[in-house]
């Protein structure tokens, strides 16, 4: 269990507590045997995904997100993942993506994260079972540098669907406002742009290359101890783009719930599924706050600002 940690006063970084810990161990939902949909709505499960997924109902989720172990050496407190060679890893895949695809409706989405040196595997296995559509480039500007490469800033989310002719995808839900550094006016008219008291602003298409995520750190409220966490705001923008109100969104490797406690904050049903019971509590402790903290760094009053920059 995860004992209280002495943090500095500015620091806000999850904590939970033993007694915490016990509380939220008891929300937790296992599954030994078929589910029904209704029994997943809105639930964090604690177990090992190879183990469970064939328990799962057929074609639920509106939009599957997948945060799966990178093919590095890493320890998920105490859960170590071993870097194999490229087939086996590849072999992994296959263990489990296809039954997980399994799980989209027909006309649903899924999004895969990985780094450079997972990111082939990733589109040779997606590319097998679903119809690929793109390949999302955001920028981690966290990370050691080296003396002998370069430093790796980069991470790919790959994008695809059941039927490239029937699938969601809201554009207006995403677009970015950026500042507008030289205005061109039409007949004395701002062209594609408004003045506003913050400066002059444009609302922007978003593209596959991400400049304006934050990777969580110890004075934003979202972050967690977990190693590979990612931003609310970047999964945010999966879910609007891809996800209609109400409908339901699936994470088999849930980690420390963002992909839960975003679809919380933006009306949609969740679901998602997590291996280590101390990084389930945590999900569970971020649920609980989403309920009187609907926030999300980056995002406001329906509109996703550049990186360090928000409305007064």
């Amino acid at each position: 269990m995860q004992t209280e940690k002495q943090r500095a006063s500015m620091n806000r970084t999850l904590q939970v507590s033993d007694e915490e810990m016990t509380k939220l161990q008891q929300q937790l939902l296992t599954v030994a045997s078929p589910i029904d949909i209704k029994n997943i709505v809105n639930r964090t499960i604690q177990g090992d995904l190879l183990e469970i997924i064939d328990f799962f109902p057929k074609a639920f989720a509106d939009l599957i997100i997948i945060d799966p172990p990178y093919n590095l050496d890493r320890n998920f407190s105490g859960l170590k993942f071993k870097r194999m060679k490229d087939d086996n890893y590849y072999n992994y895949l296959e263990s489990w993506f296809p039954k997980v695809v399994n799980t989209l409706k027909p006309n649903g989405s899924l999004y895969i994260c990985g780094d450079w040196k997972c990111t082939a595997a990733l589109y040779q296995v997606m590319n097998k079972y679903l119809t690929v559509l793109n390949r999302i480039t955001w920028q981690r500007e966290k990370g050691r540098g080296s003396d002998k490469n370069w430093k790796n800033s980069m991470e790919d989310i790959w994008f695809a669907v059941c039927d490239p002719q029937a699938y969601y995808f809201n554009v207006e839900a995403v677009k970015i406002r950026r500042k507008v550094l030289a205005p061109y006016k039409q007949d004395g008219q701002p062209k594609d742009w408004e003045a506003t008291e913050e400066g002059n602003f444009r609302m922007t298409h978003p593209s596959n290359f991400w400049d304006d995520v934050t990777v969580p750190y110890w004075s934003m409220p979202e972050n967690t101890d977990h190693p590979t966490q990612k931003s609310e705001k970047l999964i945010a923008k999966l879910i609007l783009a891809s996800c209609p109100p109400g409908g339901f969104v699936f994470d088999p490797f849930l980690g420390s719930g963002t992909t839960s406690v975003v679809a919380k904050k933006l009306g949609r049903n969740y679901c998602g599924v997590e291996v280590n019971p101390e990084y389930a509590c945590w999900a569970e402790k971020r649920l609980e706050r989403a309920a009187t903290d609907m926030t999300i760094q980056g995002y406001y009053d329906g509109i996703f600002w550049e990186r360090n920059s928000k409305p007064k």
